[in-house]
């Protein structure tokens, strides 16, 4: 998103807002559906809303910025609270990348719709050779559409702890779970890993999924 800085400040504001938009419904994905399994930890401690600044992590939204991936704060639940913690466990984790996901379908038939409404004017934004005002907001609802998609395939890998360790948690029995549940207190690692090691690899499954998205939407 810095390369929208530098090419349409108006379109990189527009594209950052919807950014920390999305950032909050991911989260707030995750409270209501605890909430709605028994657990109200979240609505407690605030984070059942959809303020940006009740969730969003400094370093997580820098990174999405700088290099493409990153994450929000976690919300917290307490999972033995769930009046299903099987299903409570599987639905509130993939909660966050079920919206994340529909989000990146809608700003993408956005993009779309704008380009169906002014062919001209959008590729010329799009190509840096000028600008027009539905060009603009194209720009704006495609790197929205990339963001939303992005979140969503990050926060799907099995790294402890994103939300698709939780995911596969729910599906593994349950005498493996107190042992899962104790890898969280080593989330550090994981990030540490994911900006060094595993930068690589994960950049490599993000823009292949960017390229499958994409190319189902646009040709």
């Amino acid at each position: 998103m810095i390369a929208l800085l530098q090419q349409d400040p108006l379109a990189f504001a527009l594209a950052f807002s919807a950014l920390l938009l999305s950032l909050a419904l991911h989260e707030w994905g995750h409270a209501y559906a605890a909430c709605r399994f028994g657990d109200d930890t979240a609505r407690r401690l605030g984070r059942l809303t959809l303020n940006p600044l009740k969730h969003l992590d400094p370093l997580g939204t820098v990174l999405l910025l700088l290099v493409g991936f990153g994450w929000a704060k976690p919300v917290p639940v307490n999972p033995w609270a769930f009046r299903s913690y099987r299903l409570g466990l599987f639905v509130v984790s993939i909660a966050g990348i079920v919206i994340n996901l529909a989000l990146a379908v809608l700003f993408a038939l956005l993009v779309r719709g704008l380009f169906a409404l002014d062919p001209w004017g959008v590729a010329l934004t799009f190509r840096g050779e000028g600008q027009t005002f539905l060009g603009v907001l194209a720009l704006a609802f495609f790197f929205a559409s990339s963001v939303n998609l992005v979140l969503a395939v990050f926060n799907l890998l099995p790294i402890p702890p994103l939300d698709g360790s939780k995911i596969l948690q729910s599906l593994l029995p349950l005498s493996w779970h107190p042992f899962l549940w104790r890898l969280e207190q080593y989330a550090w690692l994981s990030f540490l890993l994911i900006l060094t090691v595993l930068r690589g690899p994960i950049q490599e499954v993000l823009r292949f999924a960017r390229r499958v998205f994409f190319g189902f939407f646009f040709g």
